[in-house]
This record gives C-alpha cells, structure tokens and sequence, in this order.
C-alpha cells in the first residue's frame, strides 16, 4: 500500500495507510505518551512525516518498522518540546488491557471483593513500575509485549542491535522483579 501511495501519489492509498494503522499506532503513543491528545497531535506529526519523507524509505526495508522509528522519534521530540518527563501512563485501561489480563489470568476466575482488590493493586504496582523503568528499557518492554513486536522490528524503532533489544528486555524484566520483591510482594 505504502508503495503504491509512493510511486503513483496515489492518495486515497496514503488515506488507506493512515487507517490500517490507527488504532495500533495511536494507542502505542498513548500508552508512550501517556496523554491522548499528545498522542493525536504525534500521530499526525508522524503521518505528516511519513508524506514528507517517502522518497527517503528505502525499498528493501519493512514499512511498520519504519512508521514506528519515525512515531517514536516523534514522541520523543513532543516530550522534549512540552518539557514533560515519565510520560508513559498505564494507568488507563483500555481494551486490549495487557498488564491487567496478566494478573487477572494469575489471579484466576472466581474472585472475592479482596481478590479484586488486591488485583487491583497489583496493576497499579505494575504501571508504576513500569514508568520508573529508565526510558530506554521501557521502550524496549512497550514494543516488544504490548505491541507485539518482533526484536528485529523493535531493534529497527530503536536503531539499535537485536541483541541489545533483547538486553533491555531482560534488565527491564529483572529490575521489575528486583522491585516487586523489594515492595514484599513476594508470592
């Protein structure tokens, strides 16, 4: 589709891209963000990009990985330019809730007002956790289990090696168990 758009400026092609990816995209950068309306206003930016930037795409290379490095890069230009750091919020939930499947499912199916709550509990510690993370593995840990992504493609985002995708992810993995033992959480 992104090709197509390209060669002929066809543009109900670039319309077509902008939709496929929208829902995908625009709750990545909330969820990065943690703001909708920063999100709205990176989403075009990125898109604004994408059209600007077409001729530079290079062929051999996989469009969602490129859309991503330029998003990203995006919303680290709004966060710097509103002055605002921890930008990442879970603390909304939408409906593909990842975190709160996780304890949900651990948590298992027959709950009390206590189970609830204290799996309740449980999500919050997460979010928080997960926004103290330092920004670079963060990044790494939104990509690669909330978005879904292969290490390649994260490593393409990052415009970093695979194998450092893969040493974020597990510091970030560590250091949230390091912190939840440390919080006596331990099971």
């Amino acid at each position: 589709m992104f090709r197509r758009f390209r060669s002929a400026q066809d543009e109900p092609a670039f319309e077509s891209l902008v939709h496929r990816y929208e829902t995908e995209l625009f709750g990545y950068l909330k969820r990065y963000l943690g703001s909708a309306e920063m999100a709205e206003d990176v989403f075009q930016a990125t898109f604004l990009q994408v059209y600007l930037k077409k001729e530079g795409f290079d062929e051999g290379r996989r469009f969602r990985p490129w859309l991503y490095t330029i998003a990203t890069n995006q919303a680290i230009d709004a966060q710097r330019r509103n002055r605002r750091h921890r930008m990442v919020s879970l603390d909304q939930r939408t409906g593909d809730d990842d975190v709160g499947a996780l304890v949900e499912m651990l948590a298992g199916r027959d709950e009390t007002a206590d189970e609830r709550l204290s799996c309740e509990e449980a999500r919050q510690w997460v979010r928080a956790a997960v926004e103290d993370l330092p920004d670079t593995l963060r990044g790494a840990l939104l990509l690669v289990y909330h978005q879904g992504m292969k290490y390649r493609e994260a490593a393409d985002v990052l415009g970093v090696p695979v194998g450092t995708v893969k040493s974020r992810l597990h510091s970030a993995l560590l250091k949230l168990n390091q912190s939840w033992q440390a919080s006596g959480n331990i099971p």
